[in-house]
């Protein structure tokens, strides 16, 4: 039986292709789906960024097909599980595609974990530097 992934994800930060945790060095492997925004606010946190939903900015990041094995890997690298430590929350939000809306699981940083950090003015991780 071929895969039939339901589940989607945004990434916007070090799981982008090329970064640190680059999502597709992971396995099962995703399907890439395309270049993606969100509404939201993205910071800096050194290593890695954090994006707070919402507002009228956006946040540039990709879109990918994703297994439920591959959600489980992701909540680990995001320490929303086993035992969740509170940095990051699940959210299932409509993301930007090609200009259509699609549901997807969108890790958002606590926004008292933001607080004094620098602002990504771009919205895009990649061009922070």
């Amino acid at each position: 039986m071929p895969w039939q992934p339901e589940l989607h994800v945004f990434v916007y930060g070090t799981l982008r292709r090329g970064e640190a945790n680059d999502i597709n060095r992971l396995t099962p492997a995703p399907r890439y789906l395309g270049q993606a925004r969100i509404r939201g606010a993205l910071y800096d946190l050194g290593p890695y960024p954090g994006v707070v939903l919402g507002g009228e900015a956006w946040v540039r990041g990709e879109v990918y097909a994703i297994t439920p094995e591959l959600e489980s890997e992701l909540d680990r690298i995001e320490e929303v599980a086993p035992v969740p430590s509170g940095e990051y929350a699940r959210r299932h939000v409509d993301v930007e595609v090609d200009g259509q809306p699609l549901l997807c699981l969108v890790y958002e940083i606590d926004a008292r974990r933001v607080q004094g950090r620098p602002r990504i003015v771009t919205g895009d991780w990649l061009r922070r530097r």
